[in-house]
């Protein structure tokens, strides 16, 4: 027999893999060709040169019996002091080995993150619209989330709706920026703003409440938009990485959680972190992966690649009559459904070979998701097919 909280996950499967997984399908029917697939965040370009490089230069000339084998279980120290110099270097920060976590991916380092914070019935903020796995996430501890409605204007968080979210249940709250699914880059003025928030409420309610930065897009930045780093401007912040959008790794799952010095009880954080790597059964990240990123650091993916895209399909939607906010960073564009009912837009969409990912499943029902983390070809292909959808809807075309 299935567990209770498994029968819950049954009934509440990923609109995003769900789509794919009619893509395949549909595929198989017409020709993957013909299916213009926007519903996976599967990065598009390959691993840089360098990541091959030294993943082949380890192999051949490391031991293997170290290289293979456990590491700590907050990964080699070499690697995590590389990446706190990195991160010191880019951003301003006072960190060292002791203040990165080694993770199997972002998804790893939130749960090592609420592994070691959450209790039962404690509360977690997101703001809408979110990555819908987050509500998987604090559920897999047994906690609560609440949601900050979404401004659909500007998709920067409604402060106001969130200082009235924060109660003395408040464990933590979890910011995406580069957003997915909307693209949009939070600004420092509401990093800023947020801070000021939470230290407020720190003190009314005389208890940590710790902000977690979920950062794997952060290298993914168009028109000049800057990335906040958010330990600058508030102490009790966890930071989680990946790699797998910065170098197009996302099946190697590997990234790491932040922190800093300042934290609230730091040194005892160090230490839960890593008791919580090892109790939810992921033991260390993988180590060969380690020490191939740690040669990697000042490497990134081509992001023209994904800003030439971008261009092409937003002007492209534009043009066939939708209406939709320029992303700033990440490979998503959000686009507003023409009716009312975002998952009838989304099914209809698929009359015309197009596989997107209703915005309801992140908590702001009316839009949807796209990503151009595909071919230019294949997005070049599929304008005729957007303008087809618009017209069944009765938009007007600008061009």
């Amino acid at each position: 027999m299935l567990s209770k909280q498994m029968e819950k996950n049954l009934q509440n499967r990923s609109a995003i893999r769900e789509v794919f997984e009619y893509g395949i399908e549909l595929g198989k029917k017409i020709g993957p060709e013909n299916v213009f697939d926007f519903s996976l965040g599967n990065p598009a370009t390959p691993a840089p040169e360098k990541f091959k490089e030294a993943v082949v230069d380890l192999v051949q000339n490391e031991d293997s019996m170290l290289l293979n084998g456990y590491t700590d279980n907050s990964g080699y120290q070499d690697v995590r002091q590389a990446i706190a110099e990195d991160l010191n270097k880019r951003y301003g920060t006072d960190m060292d080995f002791h203040n990165i976590v080694m993770s199997v991916g972002a998804a790893g380092a939130l749960n090592t993150v609420f592994k070691a914070i959450l209790d039962i019935d404690d509360e977690v903020i997101f703001f809408a619209p979110y990555f819908s796995e987050y509500v998987n996430y604090v559920s897999n501890f047994y906690a609560k989330h609440v949601v900050v409605r979404p401004n659909t204007e500007t998709f920067q968080p409604d402060l106001a709706d969130f200082e009235a979210k924060i109660s003395e249940k408040t464990k933590a709250v979890i910011i995406n920026s580069p957003n997915n699914p909307s693209g949009t880059v939070y600004s420092e003025e509401t990093i800023q703003a947020i801070a000021e928030i939470l230290n407020r409420k720190q003190k009314e309610y005389n208890k940590e409440i710790y902000l977690i930065s979920d950062e794997p897009y952060r290298e993914l930045l168009y028109d000049g938009a800057k990335h906040t780093f958010v330990t600058n401007y508030y102490d009790n912040t966890f930071v989680c990485y990946s790699y797998s959008k910065s170098l197009s790794l996302p099946g190697e799952r590997i990234g790491y959680v932040a922190f800093s010095k300042k934290m609230a009880e730091a040194g005892r954080m160090e230490v839960a972190l890593k008791i919580a790597t090892r109790v939810l059964g992921f033991v260390n990240a993988p180590s060969l992966i380690q020490k191939a990123v740690k040669a990697c650091l000042e490497e990134s993916t081509p992001l023209d690649y994904y800003a030439a895209n971008r261009e092409i399909l937003y002007n492209g939607l534009l043009n066939a009559g939708f209406e939709c906010v320029k992303p700033q960073g990440a490979f998503y564009i959000f686009l507003k459904s023409p009716i009312a009912d975002d998952i009838a837009f989304c099914e209809k969409a698929k009359e015309f070979n197009l596989m997107l990912v209703h915005g309801t499943s992140f908590e702001c029902p009316g839009f949807c998701r796209l990503t151009y983390c595909i071919s230019k070809e294949k997005i070049e292909r599929s304008i005729p097919q957007f303008e087809k959808l618009a017209q069944a809807f009765g938009l007007t075309p600008k061009k």
